[in-house]
Parts: C-alpha cells; structure tokens; sequence
C-alpha cells in the first residue's frame, strides 16, 4: 500500500476574523501544496478545513495515510469525540451543540473511506513540513484580510 504524508495547518488573524489553510501531500518525494481562505471565519474551522482538502485533493483511497496536525480540536476531534457527539445527536457533554457540525460530518465522510493516521504535532516546535504549512496559511489569513 502506497504511504502518503499530508501535514496540515489553520490560522485565523482575530477569532472570529480572516483566516487561512494550508496542506502539505507527499507522495513518493514529490511535494504538493495546497491552500485557501476565507474573509470570515474562526481558527478551529481552518484547521477542519485543512484537513479536508488535503483528504479531499487525493485521488484514491488505497493509500495509507499520515496526517499531521498541530490542532489537538481536530485530533482529539476525530479520533475520541466524534462517536459521542454522533451518539448524541451531535451535543457535547454539556450539551451544546457540537460547533462546525457541517465540517466535521464531511470529515467522517472522508475519513471512513481512507486509511488514516491521525498524528498531533506541537506547534511551532521547529517541524519543518508544520511550519511550512503554518507559513502558508498565515499567509492566506492575510491576503483574506485585505480582500
């Protein structure tokens, strides 16, 4: 089975405001980067939103897959809380309603299909692939901001 690496990142300039994404596919060496903005929105939804397209920009599902992101909300999203919050009929466990259901819903979409690693890497912590993606899509969040 074929391993592909996707590094993943979000940023957004205020909370809710311009933000960013970025993702980083490594097929067999070769590099390809993808990004993206939006005028308004908040970090957590670009961090999804990395995530998606980098899953979404492959072509097959035979791949085995190490993602990587620095957003401990999508890692622990998708690996621990997601059968909760389904089970729930998409509440938390106070009972709000789980934020950026519409997001998170495509994610288990693609993520049944795929062979995922769900890998979390600290922020900032000199990981090249991360920073590179964390550039970019800081980079989005400022081109949004002056659109």
């Amino acid at each position: 089975m074929q391993k592909i690496q996707i590094y993943t990142d979000g940023s957004c300039l205020r909370n809710p405001g311009p933000g960013g994404w970025a993702a980083l596919i490594i097929t067999n060496g070769t590099k390809k980067i993808i990004s993206g903005r939006e005028m308004t929105t908040t970090n957590n939804r670009m961090e999804l939103r990395s995530v998606i397209e980098g899953l979404s920009a492959l072509n097959a599902t035979t791949f085995a897959i190490e993602l990587f992101s620095d957003s401990r909300y999508v890692i622990h999203g998708i690996t621990n809380w997601i059968n909760k919050w389904q089970l729930n009929n998409w509440k938390t466990s106070t009972r709000n309603p789980v934020e950026n259901q519409e997001l998170w819903k495509q994610l288990i979409i693609l993520s049944k299909t795929r062979n995922i690693n769900w890998i979390w890497v600290k922020a900032h912590s000199g990981h090249l692939n991360n920073e590179l993606v964390d550039k970019i899509a800081r980079k989005e969040a400022t081109l949004a901001s002056v659109e």
